[in-house]
């Protein structure tokens, strides 16, 4: 045989029983891998378990019990809100008449105005012309009072609509009435405000040309202003119109402001699970302001329920359980649902029945016991160990 055969031969060979060797071994696991899998299922299955202490044992550690009882839960809910303007009470003012504004009597934001304030004097030509129409007017009603009733009721007519029109446009009748009565024409007219309350946005300045229904000012009522707040998704259920609450304000220390929910927004925000609450408050001395901060609480009264004392529940990250006392004395633990929570009582939706006697302190050394116990039996039954649950314990479990 030449020797290039020979190699290839042996090349071969080698990898045959190197998947010979693979396929023999690939469902075998080394020991130590092996014990450490055994170990995590050992930790896996450790539970809990049910327990026995004697009357000693359970002043020594403090526990105490009480019944699964059914009844309303009454909790608080508390969440941060804003002050903002009454939408509905928020208004604008826009001229009905183009022109250039001559001089402005409010002229900054936040400047509080009445009925019936001077806004700003306009010159229009359309105004003037309109003046003008109104002496022409009269005057023909003057000398008409002497012709025929027809005649005189037509220039009567013609007057009333001249006076109309500018009544329309904004005009004031005390500037109408002055017209009349002077004969004279006023190049300039006041515009004045129909709303009471203060300024939150000017957009007009001296000297500026103004169209028909631009917005001059915005002018908001803050006798009565919006309180909004976030309630989180799982509180919702307690919100309802009319719902009472009461506001505390971080710029109002002391002072508690009671209300009412008066709307409860139809959307929930994807990012913060929350809707949004309105309540509305009574501002006539204008102590609340928009943008301030408060904290608005209301209670939150579920349906009769099934419920346990908080510090009975004991959460393993995975579950959570409740050490309920048997006939026999000893501590089973149950595992159970929770659902709504106060801060001193918890909903349970399934795991118990009313009237169930269960600990409610000391349920975190119970449970201790219960893992210690298990942990010593566990451990009896490992190579090289020989622990056994003390016998006069197992044959009297309720003896200290």
């Amino acid at each position: 045989m030449k020797p290039r055969v020979r190699v290839g031969a042996s090349v071969l060979a080698i990898m045959a029983a190197a998947g010979v060797s693979f396929w023999a071994t690939r469902h075998s696991e080394p020991p130590e891998n092996a014990t450490a899998h055994a170990h995590g299922a050992q930790a896996t299955k450790s539970e809990a378990k049910p327990v026995t202490l004697g009357a000693g044992e359970q002043g020594r550690i403090g526990i105490t019990f009480g019944p699964v009882v059914r009844a309303p839960l009454d909790r608080s809910v508390r969440t941060v809100a804003q002050v903002t303007y009454d939408e509905t009470r928020v208004k604008t003012v826009a001229p009905l008449i183009e022109g250039w504004v001559d001089e402005l009597f409010v002229n900054f934001t936040g400047q509080p105005v009445r009925t019936g304030q001077p806004l700003f004097s306009i010159y229009s030509p359309m105004v003037v012309s309109a003046q003008q129409e109104l002496l022409l007017a009269r005057r023909l009603a003057r000398d008409m009072s002497r012709g025929t009733a027809e005649a005189a009721r037509s220039a009567r007519d013609l007057l009333e609509s001249s006076r109309r029109r500018l009544q329309y446009w904004g005009v004031a009748e005390d500037e109408i009435r002055q017209v009349e009565e002077s004969g004279q024409i006023h190049r300039t007219v006041t515009l004045r405000s129909p709303y009471r309350g203060v300024v939150v946005e000017k957009s007009v300045l001296a000297g500026q040309r103004i169209m028909a229904g631009e917005v001059a000012y915005k002018i908001a009522d803050l006798s009565r202003v919006w309180l909004e707040g976030e309630v989180f998704e799982q509180d919702l259920h307690a919100v309802r119109m009319g719902l009472p609450v009461s506001a505390e304000f971080t710029a109002l220390p002391g002072v508690i402001r009671k209300g009412r929910v008066a709307y409860v927004y139809p959307t929930i925000d994807p990012e913060t699970r929350t809707a949004r609450i309105r309540v509305e408050l009574p501002n006539r001395e204008a102590a609340l302001k928009p943008g301030m901060y408060a904290t608005i609480r209301f209670s939150a009264t579920t349906d009769t329920v099934l419920s346990v004392p908080r510090s009975a529940v004991l959460a393993t990250g995975e579950r959570n359980f409740v050490f309920v006392r048997s006939a026999e004395g000893q501590f089973v633990p149950h595992p159970v649902t929770l659902g709504a929570a106060t801060d001193t009582r918890v909903e349970i939706l399934r795991g118990l029945k009313e009237g169930d006697t269960i600990v409610t302190s000391g349920t975190f050394l119970v449970d201790a016991e219960s893992n210690l116990g298990s942990l010593m039996g566990g451990m009896g039954k490992m190579p090289g160990m020989d622990v056994t649950v003390p016998a006069d314990s197992a044959a009297h479990p309720g003896k200290e």
